[in-house]
């Protein structure tokens, strides 16, 4: 008798046990939001709605296939003596046509639902309704919002209004929206459920969102990269308000007098974000206020695209035109090259990137020295050349675009002033 309790207290304990982590897990998932299937802007709908008719296609199969196993096992269980037993069947034309048919056509169902989301949601691509039934307005301006990922914290900087805010993003609803997105660090993924899927940040590189918001709401936004120590710090709120309170928000951060942030951390009111203000913001830290900048140099989101905002250094962008100058069969004109095959020759104190000044460079040290700022704007004055010379290629050809991006942001050439300023006699000065 003894023996044959235990096996029914184990079944029992067992059954306890199952029931206790089932409930354990639902209550856990309780206390998650639905993020994805909770959307506050148009984009972020149509992604749900694409995740939702996904899954129903594929329950499709699912859960015919699921019953159908429970079926079998059920009706050919040992103790039914009334099931057909017929070892000799091996082929059913209905069954064969049944069984791949079906998939088939889900599959083909799925693919051209994926492949036309995928074209009308492209993040790139520039957005041409505000909702279901509400166009784009010709004459309805974007707001652009240039976003820094940096360690750990999100700078965003409005350029049309000219002021930016760190690890705060207030929007207006119910208006295109326009980010430009580019990492100073490592490798970091911009990422608002409520408003659009995610988009990666990446150094010396830029991505693009266009979005919406359709709703007056305060959303969250994070970063959906791992990118270090304070990774669990870099969140941020979204706010979306109408276009007269989005106004009011930006004059009053201009003017340097909000001191009501959206978010729930302290406010700091900074004045301008400089050059040097930018690099002393770069630097890593954590868990940092809420800035705004009622003045922003409107150079300084190319600067930090191209990876140069410290003094002295060359921007990826004229790298790359030294680049083109040299594959259009520019480089052995005079003067081009130092190396004998008419390549250019640039220190490596000019293209080395070290943010954390691990070589002491001009980069960090903010002081370069006149001969370095001459070599400089020799290689700057090659570039602008460069640039110049693809923009004429193209132009004789008829083509409608420039052969390279970001020639407008090139430094001008230097004046003579600036040359004399430069020169030994000066410096020894």
């Amino acid at each position: 008798m003894t023996r044959s309790l235990i096996p029914q207290n184990r079944r029992k304990s067992w059954t306890y046990l199952r029931i206790t982590s089932v409930t354990a897990l639902a209550a856990a998932l309780g206390g998650c939001g639905t993020v994805v299937l909770d959307p506050a802007g148009d984009v972020a709908q149509q992604q749900g709605d694409l995740v939702v008719h996904s899954t129903y296609l594929m329950l499709l199969i699912i859960i015919p296939v699921m019953a159908a196993t429970a079926w079998f096992a059920w009706h050919y269980r040992a103790s039914n003596k009334d099931a057909k037993y017929d070892p000799d069947w091996d082929h059913s034309t209905q069954l064969e046509l049944l069984i791949w048919a079906a998939p088939l056509l889900i599959i083909i169902a799925l693919g051209a639902l994926t492949w036309v989301g995928t074209h009308l949601l492209d993040p790139y691509r520039p957005i041409e309704r505000i909702d279901a039934a509400t166009r784009v307005a010709e004459d309805q301006e974007p707001l652009t919002v240039e976003v820094v990922a940096l360690d750990w914290k999100w700078l965003f900087i409005y350029p049309d209004q000219g002021i930016a805010t760190v690890n705060e993003l207030v929007v207006p609803t119910g208006r295109p929206l326009n980010f430009k997105i580019t990492s100073a660090t490592v490798m970091n993924s911009f990422y608002v459920p409520a408003m659009a899927g995610q988009i990666y940040a990446m150094p010396g590189m830029e991505t693009k969102l266009h979005a919406v918001m359709n709703e007056n709401v305060k959303s969250v936004g994070f970063s959906a990269n791992y990118s270090g120590a304070g990774f669990p710090n870099m969140r941020f709120p979204l706010v979306s308000v109408s276009d007269e309170e989005f106004a009011d928000w930006a004059g009053r951060v201009k003017a340097g007098a909000d001191t009501s942030a959206f978010s729930d951390r302290d406010i700091e009111n900074r004045g301008e974000l400089t050059r040097a203000a930018y690099l002393e913001l770069e630097k890593p830290s954590e868990a940092d206020p809420t800035m705004h900048f009622g003045s922003v140099d409107p150079a300084l989101y190319q600067a930090i695209l191209n990876m140069c905002v410290a003094p002295g250094k060359l921007c990826q962008d004229e790298i790359m035109a030294m680049d083109a100058r040299a594959a259009a069969g520019h480089a052995g004109e005079e003067g081009a090259g130092e190396d004998g095959e008419g390549h250019e020759m640039v220190s490596a104190d000019l293209l080395t990137y070290d943010k954390y000044g691990r070589d002491k460079s001009v980069a960090i040290t903010g002081n370069p020295s006149a001969e370095h700022m001459r070599e400089l704007e020799k290689v700057r004055a090659k570039a602008r050349a460069a640039v110049s010379a693809h923009h004429m290629q193209n132009m004789n050809k008829g083509a409608d675009k420039p052969a390279m991006e970001g020639q407008e942001i090139l430094p001008e050439a230097p004046t003579e002033a600036a040359t004399a300023a430069a020169s030994p006699t000066n410096s020894r000065n």
